[in-house]
């Protein structure tokens, strides 16, 4: 991973958050519609307009996909290689509802698949941040240090118990069915409902171990928080057990997923 340029996107990252804390602290969140019904707030439309002039200077030639650009037809993005895939703001609905968990999401994507990838959590003051052959990181007020996934012997060992995400606002019988069956196969579990990408985050610092997304989701909302995932030695994978990939189809919408922090057990007596 190129070090430099990490540095260089974390300082856009951050500006964005900024901005996006300003909106949130102020209240003044100008509330409208998308065509699809999801709330646009213009602390999405300013952090996406800050990330898109921050990277258009740093890589002028390489593409940038973001939640809030205009759509791009699949037989112009079926011939990019490399692209910046964004969301300014992931967690709206848990921004209108101040609750801090949502996120700014930066994912670089080569080749299918994220090769880096920041996720910024402005109302915390805190980054998680990662690349291929870098390693996954978390700053905040406690300063920087490098993160890694747990594994399920050690939460066994450790007399605790599974720790599995799921979505503050997307419940799913599927996954609710899958925590009963790790608790027969495994031992103790408990769920954990938390907003945005955050939920993958915990995964790579070794907070939690498993998340099933069993409902929709698009690419940019797990790019960033995937690249982090995959450098804190995580995975991301779709119901047939492969690993998730990036602009493969002509929509871009996600397969149904589960991510995971430890690689070596065999989750598809679980999961399958």
């Amino acid at each position: 991973m190129d070090w430099k340029l990490m540095n260089s996107v974390l300082e856009i990252v951050s500006a964005a958050g900024e901005s996006i804390l300003q909106i949130y602290q102020s209240q003044d969140f100008d509330l409208r519609k998308k065509n699809d019904g999801t709330p646009l707030t213009c602390a999405d439309l300013l952090a996406h307009q800050i990330i898109l002039d921050g990277l258009k200077k740093l890589e002028p030639k390489t593409p940038i996909l973001s939640e809030e650009s205009k759509e791009i037809d699949s037989t112009v993005r079926a011939f990019w290689k490399r692209y910046w895939l964004v969301d300014p703001l992931d967690g709206t609905s848990e921004f209108l509802d101040r609750n801090g968990e949502f996120s700014v999401n930066v994912a670089l994507i080569e080749s299918h698949r994220p090769i880096m990838g920041v996720v910024h959590i402005p109302e915390k003051g805190t980054t998680y941040f990662g690349g291929s052959n870098a390693g996954a990181y978390k700053r905040d007020s406690l300063g920087q240090r490098e993160i890694t996934c747990r594994s399920v012997a050690s939460v066994s060992k450790g007399n605790i118990p599974m720790v599995v995400m799921m979505s503050r606002r997307h419940g799913d019988t599927k996954a609710i069915e899958l925590v009963e069956r790790i608790k027969r196969l495994i031992g103790p579990c408990k769920v954990v409902n938390v907003g945005s990408s955050i939920k993958i985050c915990m995964i790579a610092e070794g907070k939690a171990d498993l998340y099933p997304r069993l409902s929709t989701t698009c690419e940019w909302d797990t790019a960033a928080a995937q690249a982090v995932l995959e450098a804190a030695g995580g995975a991301i994978f779709d119901k047939e057990m492969k690993v998730l990939g990036y602009n493969t189809k002509t929509d871009l919408k996600n397969p149904f997923f589960y991510a995971i922090g430890d690689t070596d057990f065999d989750w598809s007596r679980i999961l399958l």
